[in-house]
């Protein structure tokens, strides 16, 4: 994700830096171990704006970067965060802003070409969707390419799901005061436009989402947050809070393949791939002590120490300041 300069101020940036310096510092270190967590090693993935867990090869992790990069996706092997394989996507054209990666029922990666810079000034955006490859290794994969238009106008997303039972792909929008959850139709046309509608309200300024594995539960992240819905045939129902990990720009959410865990990463060179339980597994994931459903709970997996809290809680108040000053340059 990357914005204009004209949306931030001098001081709004002064406080953005000195955030990302904060996470910095209370990031604690990851042990590469699969599912317990991983680095991304590889010096061109600088920007990682979606996940997806392979369905084909146990411990792979799919991800991308969001812009400036070409139609790239690469393989990542969670036990030694290392890329193993990198899909150039054929038949696209020029990528503008690729922010999300979903795996359908059908076993196809669907990469989500969604973010726009402009703050929503783009009249289509793009959905590309392409076999997994059986075998990993550097190679050119035909794409299918769908125009994507919304019914109430353009905007900037972040985050795109296909539901693992039906197929259908939705797409939630990013809006600091909170969005909608939008809905594809039944089957994707290669040849006509693609009309997405609002369906349901998301609390969140989202940056990524995720199905379970089952298609029963809907999970939508931020950057200091996460909420877990109920799907109900597309009537969600909040559930709960998510344990979500202090990163220095948390962009992705996917679950692992058993369902188990929710795994977030981050954008950054060498960024952090972390777990934590999903809600309703009986682990911290399915409910959090923080009154904003933002950063992890002490204690546990990715959780947060004393001086580490104390990194939160600067970070979240810097964060404010920014929310702020937007909120001020909009109404100047």
């Amino acid at each position: 994700m990357r914005r204009s300069p004209s949306f931030v101020s001098g001081a709004t940036a002064g406080a953005v830096a000195g955030a990302a310096l904060v996470v910095a510092l209370a990031a604690p270190a990851l042990a590469d171990g699969g599912d317990g967590g991983f680095t991304i090693k590889d010096p061109r993935i600088k920007e990682s704006s979606g996940l997806a867990a392979s369905r084909l090869h146990p411990g792979i992790y799919w991800t991308h970067n969001d812009s400036d990069d070409g139609p790239y996706l690469y393989a990542v092997d969670s036990r030694t965060g290392r890329t193993v394989a990198t899909v150039t996507m054929s038949g696209v054209g020029a990528p503008r802003d690729v922010e999300a990666i979903s795996i359908g029922p059908d076993g196809d990666l669907y990469a989500g070409d969604i973010g726009d810079n402009l703050g929503g000034k783009w009249d289509h955006v793009w959905i590309y969707k392409l076999p997994e490859p059986k075998v990993l290794k550097d190679q050119t994969i035909r794409a299918t390419q769908y125009v994507v238009k919304y019914s109430d106008g353009p905007r900037n997303a972040e985050a795109l799901m296909v539901h693992p039972k039906t197929g259908r792909v939705y797409i939630a929008d990013k809006n600091e005061d909170g969005g909608h959850l939008y809905e594809g139709p039944a089957r994707l046309s290669a040849t006509g436009t693609n009309i997405f509608r609002p369906v349901a309200t998301i609390d969140l300024w989202v940056t990524d989402g995720a199905f379970s594995p089952d298609g029963r539960q809907l999970a939508v992240r931020g950057y200091f947050g996460g909420i877990a819905y109920t799907w109900n045939d597309g009537r969600i129902k909040r559930q709960s809070r998510l344990n979500v990990p202090l990163q220095g720009q948390g962009e992705s959410i996917t679950y692992t393949t058993d369902g188990s865990k929710l795994m977030y990463g981050s954008e950054g060179a060498d960024s952090p791939v972390q777990p934590e339980d999903a809600p309703g597994t009986g682990g911290s994931g399915s409910k959090s002590p923080s009154k904003d459903g933002g950063s992890a709970a002490a204690g546990g997996n990715g959780g947060l120490g004393g001086g580490i809290k104390f990194g939160a809680i600067a970070v979240a108040a810097l964060f404010a300041v920014f929310l702020g000053f937007r909120r001020l340059l909009r109404r100047g």
